[in-house]
C-alpha cells in the first residue's frame, strides 16, 4: 500500500512534520511512504529576499508531485502552512489542477488527511485544516484526523501545535523555533494511523 505525503514548506517547517508524517507511516507493516513537494509558484528573486532560498534548496532531492501520483496513491497527508487561515497559495494551485481525478473519481474512498503550520500560537492552524478538509470531501476522500489517543494534544505543559483536525507545528513570530518533540510525535502518530485506516479501506 502507498501513501504519499504532499507537502510545501518555505522554511523548513513543515518539511520536518512530513518526514515525521512519513516515518510513522512507515511503522505500519506492508506501507511504503514517499515525500513529495508541490511545485513553487514563486520566482528565485522573491525566495532569496524572504530569506527562504536555503531551506528551498534543502528540499531538492524531493521530487515534486505529479497529479498522477496523486491519483495512484493510497492515501495522502497533505501538509501546509497557513496563510489567512487558509492552505498556501503553492498548494492551492496544485490542488486546482486536479480536476481529472475528480471527473474520474480517482480519489473518492482514499484516506486524506492535512497537517499545518503557522507563526503563533492562535495563528489559524485549525481553520486551514478544516477548509482543506473541504477539497477532500469534494474529492470523495475519507476524511482522517488526530485522534485524542495522541495524549501529546492533551499537554497543558507546554505551548504546542496539534488537535483532533490534525497535527500542526508554531514557527514562532520571527520563524525560528522549530517543530517540537511532540509536534513531531504528533506527526508520527497521525501517519501511523492514516496508514491504518488506509490498509482496512483497501483490505
Amino acid at each position: 500500500m502507498k501513501l504519499l505525503v504532499v507537502y510545501y514548506s518555505m522554511y523548513g517547517h513543515i518539511y520536518k512534520m512530513a518526514e515525521a508524517a512519513a516515518e510513522g507511516a512507515r511503522s505500519v507493516a506492508g506501507v511504503t511512504a514517499e515525500l513529495r513537494r508541490v511545485p513553487e509558484t514563486l520566482p528565485r528573486e522573491v525566495l532569496e529576499k524572504m530569506g527562504a532560498l536555503q531551506a528551498q534548496q534543502q528540499q531538492n532531492h524531493i521530487p515534486i508531485c505529479t497529479v498522477e501520483e496523486l491519483g495512484a496513491a493510497d492515501a495522502v497527508i497533505f501538509a501546509t502552512p497557513t496563510r489567512f487561515g487558509n492552505m498556501c497559495g503553492q498548494m492551492r494551485q496544485f490542488l486546482d489542477a486536479t480536476g481529472k481525478l475528480w471527473m474520474s473519481g480517482a480519489l473518492v474512498g482514499k484516506a486524506g488527511s492535512v497537517m499545518a503550520s503557522s507563526n503563533t500560537q492562535h495563528g489559524g492552524q485549525e481553520a486551514t485544516i478544516l477548509s482543506f478538509h473541504i477539497t477532500l470531501l469534494h474529492q470523495g476522500m475519507v476524511v482522517v484526523g488526530l485522534p485524542y489517543t495522541f495524549k501529546g494534544q492533551m499537554t497543558g505543559e507546554e505551548i504546542s501545535g496539534c488537535s483532533p483536525y490534525g497535527a500542526s507545528t508554531i514557527a514562532g513570530p520571527d520563524g525560528s523555533r522549530s517543530p517540537s518533540d511532540n509536534e513531531l510525535a504528533g506527526a508520527r502518530f497521525q501517519g501511523a494511523h492514516v496508514a491504518e485506516i488506509a490498509r482496512k479501506l483497501t483490505a
